[in-house]
């Protein structure tokens, strides 16, 4: 499908108008849109982003799906009004792992271990929620700025094609010309003093996986990592974070770096491929969005900077109803108490049910 007829299908069936909103930028006047259904087709879009040249608001699913959206401005410092946020039971949200199943799920991935497979796997689980017709997803973007504030925050609202808003924590990519950062989290805790030796070891796998990836891209001998086991403070919690960085080789672009670095070493697990087989087995539904990345580039900028999409809700359709979706995981190692990893994941996700409730 050309990125012309998507477009006119887009406008055709918004409540709203196309708009993507970041920081205090909002991206209006949709003038390209292109998107691919795998990973195998995510380089090419990407690489059709860089040679389109413009300002693109970007949505991948972890599972490799792309969309990628051109606006003509991107100078707004606020989106149109819309519809109010209807506000959603808080015990409303199915969970498409149980607690017993995701401790379940925790445990086999200890075997995993002790059988040397893989060192860390990322077990996530997904919520949803019926959501009206009418409900207006930049509402509820506008009530997270202001009750759950996050440095890699955006929204992304194509109607008819992609409706996601972020809060994220999460650096996955920025890109100032030929530097690319990336900005691992891994290890969550209430405040710093209940963070454990487990979450340390964790972000150090993790960071050793960021650096291979980059490793990939950029040219020998720039990968280092400039920022490690830094505690940061966020809404409800703390996370440690760490920061990875790399030069681009010259021959490497969007498409290179994507395949990569995707899907995010912080959601998937080392080593990597045996990680992701993990998921596969244990995970009953797709991730979407949620572990994959929402953000932007600039490419006459050449600039860009892309959230790992957690703490993030996005709206599907099932049997013909409107749902809202929300993820939240945690990384399971040897060290892990399969109770508490599921009560991290309570943790992640009720301070954004509660703003999401109104």
């Amino acid at each position: 499908m050309s990125g012309a007829t998507v477009v006119e299908q887009a406008v055709e069936q918004a409540a709203r108008e196309p708009v993507a909103w970041f920081a205090d930028r909002v991206a209006h006047d949709l003038v390209d849109l292109v998107r691919c259904g795998s990973s195998d087709g995510a380089p090419a879009v990407l690489d059709h982003v860089e040679r389109s040249g413009g300002w693109w608001a970007l949505v991948a699913d972890y599972e490799g799906a792309v969309v990628a959206a051109r606006f003509a401005d991107a100078s707004r410092t606020e989106p149109a009004a819309g519809g109010p946020w209807p506000g959603l039971d808080a015990s409303g949200w199915s969970s498409s792992l149980s607690e017993a199943q995701y401790v379940e799920a925790c445990r086999e991935v200890r075997s995993r271990i002790a059988r040397g497979e893989v060192y860390q796997v990322n077990v996530c689980r997904v919520l949803e929620q019926d959501l009206p017709e009418d409900a207006d997803v930049v509402a509820l973007a506008r009530l997270l700025r202001g009750r759950h504030p996050a440095p890699y925050a955006g929204a992304v609202v194509l109607p008819g094609v992609v409706e996601v808003v972020c809060a994220s924590p999460e650096l996955f990519l920025s890109r100032r010309g030929d530097l690319v950062t990336t900005g691992p989290i891994k290890g969550t805790a209430v405040t710093s003093e209940r963070l454990l030796p487990k979450d340390v070891d964790e972000n150090v796998m993790i960071v050793d996986l960021a650096r291979n990836d980059l490793s990939i891209a950029c040219s020998p001998g720039t990968v280092e990592v400039s920022d490690l086991l830094a505690v940061e403070q966020h809404p409800g919690l703390v996370h440690l974070v760490s920061r990875v960085r790399g030069r681009l080789r010259p021959d490497v672009g969007w498409g290179g770096l994507w395949s990569a670095m995707t899907p995010p070493a912080s959601v998937t697990g080392a080593p990597k491929s045996s990680a992701l087989r993990a998921i596969t087995d244990l995970e009953p539904v797709a991730r979407g969005p949620y572990c994959g990345a929402v953000g932007w580039i600039d490419v006459d900028a050449g600039t860009a900077e892309l959230a790992v999409g957690i703490r993030t809700f996005w709206t599907a359709r099932r049997d013909g109803r409107r749902v809202l979706r929300f993820g939240a995981g945690a990384g399971i190692t040897w060290g892990s108490d399969p109770h508490a990893e599921w009560a991290e994941t309570e943790l992640k996700a009720s301070r954004l049910l509660a703003v999401a409730a109104g």
